[in-house]
């Protein structure tokens, strides 16, 4: 429960450090309003054919007789749709990332280092790094696309399927979410996929705290091109408290305080 609350937390400062920071905020939108056009293209076709996908995918309903053959085929939409906005919120997260790679970049080195300190990065070339964001992404939605395909399945279960399955479906591409947002930060550290991954499944309950408000609130129209900012910012805090350095920071902060201030006495024990 407590890293559950953290991880909110965390989407809530980066939120904070990009309000106080306005030119980092403007700058980290751009790549932001360039995903949000292409993909409010391809969600407005998926509804224009939508009907069309229903009818062909439910052949067998030809026959039957008004209304079950509308209520299946209705159903089918909604989900389809549904399945359509929670894959847009994942590769949305990861396709801005792409087009925006030296901007998040820009803008994860600017959060790390008003923190105290920043990693030297692994020194790959622009298109390496591409290259590599891409092949992780791709990895994630993979794994997220297996999920989705499940909960589109389990979403045919009355009641279970109208309920359950989608609050354990947010929470599921909330963690997705926060496993492609913190891939800024961890890439910079040289941490693989496979072991973010591990990292995260480690403390679920943080990546879930951050991940899935961010997932409801991304559908949201136009809200994540606002939000991707301060996503980025926050991800890269979480990533710092994830692998201790914040803790180390803390202890180095409280080693110099105490070398720079002794302690009062002579007593020898005191040292």
């Amino acid at each position: 429960m407590r890293d559950l609350v953290a991880g909110t937390g965390y989407l809530g400062k980066g939120q904070r450090w990009v309000a106080r920071h306005g030119r980092w905020w403007g700058f980290g939108m751009i790549p932001a309003l360039i995903a949000l056009v292409l993909y409010a293209g391809a969600l407005v076709a998926l509804a224009f054919f939508a009907g069309d996908l229903a009818a062909w995918a439910t052949p067998f309903a030809d026959g039957w007789g008004s209304p079950w053959r509308g209520l299946l085929r209705g159903l089918f939409v909604a989900l389809l749709f549904a399945g359509g906005l929670l894959l847009s919120v994942l590769t949305f997260t990861a396709v801005t990332l792409l087009i925006g790679d030296p901007f998040y970049e820009s803008l994860s080195e600017k959060v790390e280092e008003s923190e105290g300190s920043c990693p030297p990065g692994t020194g790959m070339s622009l298109w390496r790094e591409l290259w590599v964001s891409l092949r992780d992404s791709v990895h994630v939605l993979v794994r997220a696309a297996g999920f989705g395909l499940l909960f589109f399945v389990l979403g045919f279960i009355p009641f279970v399927g109208q309920t359950v399955v989608p609050a354990i479906g947010f929470c599921v591409s909330g963690f997705f979410l926060t496993v492609e947002l913190t891939s800024v930060a961890m890439q910079r550290r040289g941490i693989p996929v496979r072991e973010r991954l591990r990292m995260l499944r480690g403390r679920k309950g943080l990546a879930v705290g951050f991940g899935t408000p961010l997932v409801l609130l991304f559908l949201v129209p136009f809200v994540a091109v606002f939000l991707m900012p301060g996503a980025v910012a926050g991800a890269t805090l979480l990533v710092r408290d994830l692998t201790g350095e914040d803790e180390e920071a803390v202890e180095e902060d409280g080693e110099d305080g105490a070398t720079a201030v002794p302690p009062s006495g002579p007593s020898p024990a005191r040292w």
